[in-house]
């Protein structure tokens, strides 16, 4: 039966899983199947075609494992290989963008700052989101790609993880930025870090509940939402060493679980 089928999502690695979390609270019912392609980390430096070709290839992976929509649950991805992916795959494909346009509703002070991977910033997909608004706001915007490694190395709530913060988030400030974009999915695992360099002097948005609560409202639109009484199970897969990725992903997910190699 179509509804009962799992919600597939994906990451470069374990920042998706800050997607995944917010998917599991809104959608308890729901099966779910999470992808690390930790193998192939980080993508912010990676070029567009082996983004684009990674992507293909975890979709067409997760619709193998049944998968009734698939949530791309990484900005890189997002803004090289959405379009692409939509051609290529009728089931719904959602996926994650900088939230530009409720930063630049929100600002008061017309400056807004984006924190995200070099390969996001790069993008045409984020270069057009950008235009789009920069004759209403400001955008200043910082590649992070230390963030990225605090997060898959579990040093997140750490002092190292509060300088680097100070480091990327300070000339923002000193901008007068009044609304900080978290433009990846790592980032929200940093939020606690973040929050003490930027305190009280600006908002920060970030995408996951917007993510699923779009994801519900396509399900439901479908008519694909499980009708089961259960909460549902998640399984998660890896590219890269399961056991490591084990160990990562399940203080990230928040408790024990197992993690599978995509090819033995």
């Amino acid at each position: 039966m179509q509804r009962k089928k799992p919600i597939g999502i994906f990451d470069s690695g374990v920042g998706g899983l800050s997607v995944g979390r917010s998917i599991r609270r809104t959608l308890t019912k729901e099966d779910l199947v999470y992808f690390a392609d930790s193998g192939f980390s980080p993508y912010g430096i990676k070029s567009k075609n082996i983004i684009k070709e990674r992507s293909e290839y975890i979709v067409s992976f997760l619709i193998d494992k049944g998968c009734k929509a698939i949530v791309v649950a990484c900005n890189t991805a997002t803004v090289n290989s959405i379009r692409d992916l939509r051609s290529k795959f009728s089931i719904p494909i959602i996926g994650v963008e900088p939230g530009i346009r409720p930063a630049a509703l929100q600002s008061k002070t017309g400056a807004i700052g984006v924190l995200a991977t070099e390969q996001t910033l790069e993008s045409d997909s984020f270069m057009l989101l950008k235009s789009k608004y920069s004759k209403k706001v400001s955008i200043a915007t910082v590649a992070c790609p230390e963030f990225v490694s605090l997060v898959e190395s579990l040093n997140h709530n750490t002092e190292q993880a509060i300088e680097v913060s100070e480091k990327y988030i300070r000339p923002l400030l000193s901008e007068g930025c009044d609304q900080i974009i978290l433009g990846c999915t790592h980032f929200s695992f940093l939020r606690s870090s973040i929050d003490k360099v930027v305190r009280s002097k600006a908002n920060i948005i970030d995408t996951a509940a917007p993510v699923a609560t779009e994801l519900h409202r396509r399900l439901h639109e479908l008519d694909q939402l499980n009708p089961g009484n259960f909460t549902g199970k998640a399984d998660f897969w890896t590219s890269g060493d399961p056991v490591k990725n084990m160990e990562t992903m399940s203080v990230l997910w928040g408790h024990e679980i197992n993690v599978s190699k995509d090819r033995p």
